[in-house]
C-alpha cells in the first residue's frame, strides 16, 4: 500500500534546506512502519547537515520513545552543545544565565533539549541529575515557556 503524503500531512520543522526537509519528512513517516529506515533517515540529514536542530530533536525524540535511552541522551546531548554554539551560550548548561528575555531560535531549543535531557535523565533512574537540569531550567525559564514543569512534576511523582 502506498501511503499519500500531502503538505498538509507534513511536520513544520522551520527553515531549512528543503533535501533537509524531504530527509526530516520521510524519516517521520517511515517512523510509523520502519523505525530503523527512520533513524537512518536523519542520520543521513544530521550528516548531510549537522547545524540544523531539528534533526537532533528527530533523533532524540524517536529513541525516547522507543526506549533506546542512551541514543536518546547522545542525540540531546549533541544537540544541546550545537544549541548552545549557536545561541553564543557556554558549551555547559551549568554556565548558562538568565535572558531579559526568553530566547528563541538556537536558545530557545537550547533550554527545550535540556528539558529533554531530564527526562531522560529520569528515564535513566538518574533523578539526581534529572534534577539539577530541572533546577537549572527554574532559573532559566522561570514561566516554565518550554514546558520544563511537566518533567517536574514526573520528577516529583516519581520520587
Amino acid at each position: 500500500m502506498i501511503e499519500l503524503f500531502r503538505e498538509a500531512d507534513a511536520t513544520n520543522f522551520g527553515e531549512l534546506p528543503a533535501a533537509i526537509d524531504a530527509l526530516l519528512q520521510q524519516g517521520v513517516l517511515a517512523y510509523r512502519h520502519d523505525r530503523s529506515h527512520a533513524d537512518n533517515l536523519f542520520r543521513q540529514a544530521l550528516a548531510a547537515a549537522p547545524k540544523q536542530l531539528p534533526i537532533y530533536f528527530c533523533l532524540y525524540k524517536i529513541h525516547t520513545y522507543q526506549g533506546n535511552l542512551d541514543q536518546a541522551q547522545g542525540a540531546a546531548e549533541s544537540g544541546l552543545r550545537e544549541a548552545a554554539s549557536q545561541a553564543g551560550w557556554p558549551p555547559d548548561w551549568r554556565q548558562w544565565r538568565l535572558q531579559a528575555v526568553l530566547p528563541d531560535g538556537p536558545g530557545r531549543f537550547a533550554l527545550y533539549t535540556l528539558k529533554a535531557l531530564a527526562f531522560i535523565h529520569l528515564r535513566q533512574n538518574d533523578p539526581r541529575q534529572a534534577r539539577e537540569m530541572l533546577d537549572a531550567l527554574k532559573q532559566l525559564d522561570p514561566a516554565g515557556a518550554v514546558g520544563w514543569p511537566v518533567v517536574a512534576a514526573f520528577a516529583d511523582a516519581v520520587g
